[in-house]
C-alpha cells in the first residue's frame, strides 16, 4: 500500500510538473506573439524604386517629384511616407507656372493625414523668386501654411545679398513673409533705401 501511494505522488508531481511547464510555454509563445506582431506592421506596404511623381490641382501641375526610394507604411498608427536615399522636388505656383520652386534633401518624411511634412540633411530651397535657402532640417505645415526650423538658416537673395538666421527660422509656405531668429546679414544699400519707403 505505502509503495501505491509513492507512485500516486510521483505521478501527481509529474502532473502537476508537466502542466507548470505548458502554462509557461503558453504565456511565453503569447508574449512572443503579440511581440511579433507588433514587429510585423512595421515594414512598408508599398515600395517605389525611380520614383518620379507628378501632383496635380484641376489639371494643373502643382508637383513633381524624384526620388532613388520611396517607402509607404501604412499598416501603423499614423501612415507616412518616407525617402531615405533623398528627394527632389519641384513645385508650381499658378502666378509663375513657368518658374518653379525647389526642394532638394537627403531624407525626407510625409505624413498625409498630418499634412505634415520634413526633410532633413543637406535641405536646399529655391523659391520661384529666386531666393536661396540653405539648413539643415525643415517642417511644413500644410494645414498652418507655415515652414520652419530651428537650424542655423543661410539664406542668398536675388540681387546676391546674404542673411543667416542663426536660430532658425518661420515663414508662409509660400515665402511671401518670414521671420528670422538672432540673424545677420548682408544686405544693399540700395535694398535698405527701398525698405524705408
Amino acid at each position: 500500500m505505502e509503495f501505491l501511494r509513492k507512485i500516486f505522488i510521483k505521478k501527481n508531481i509529474a502532473y502537476l510538473f508537466s502542466c507548470a511547464i505548458f502554462f509557461i510555454t503558453m504565456s511565453c509563445e503569447e508574449d512572443l506573439t503579440k511581440s511579433k506582431d507588433n514587429q510585423s506592421r512595421n515594414f512598408p506596404s508599398e515600395i517605389i524604386h525611380n520614383a518620379h511623381i507628378t501632383k496635380r490641382d484641376s489639371g494643373f501641375v502643382t508637383m513633381k517629384a524624384i526620388a532613388p526610394i520611396i517607402e509607404k507604411y501604412e499598416l501603423i498608427d499614423s501612415p507616412y511616407i518616407v525617402a531615405k536615399k533623398g528627394i527632389d522636388i519641384e513645385f508650381f505656383d499658378k502666378k509663375k507656372p513657368k518658374v518653379p520652386g525647389k526642394i532638394t534633401a537627403k531624407y525626407a518624411r510625409i505624413f498625409e493625414y498630418k499634412k505634415f511634412y520634413e526633410a532633413k540633411g543637406n535641405v536646399r530651397i529655391t523659391t520661384n523668386e529666386g531666393q536661396r535657402f540653405a539648413m539643415q532640417s525643415v517642417y511644413w505645415d500644410q494645414k498652418k501654411n507655415r515652414i520652419y526650423t530651428h537650424d542655423t538658416v543661410f539664406v542668398t537673395m536675388e540681387d546676391g545679398s546674404t542673411l543667416v538666421g542663426a536660430k532658425g527660422m518661420t515663414a508662409k509656405d509660400d515665402f511671401s513673409e518670414y521671420t528670422f531668429f538672432d540673424n545677420t546679414g548682408d544686405f544693399s544699400s540700395k535694398q535698405l533705401s527701398e525698405s524705408k519707403r
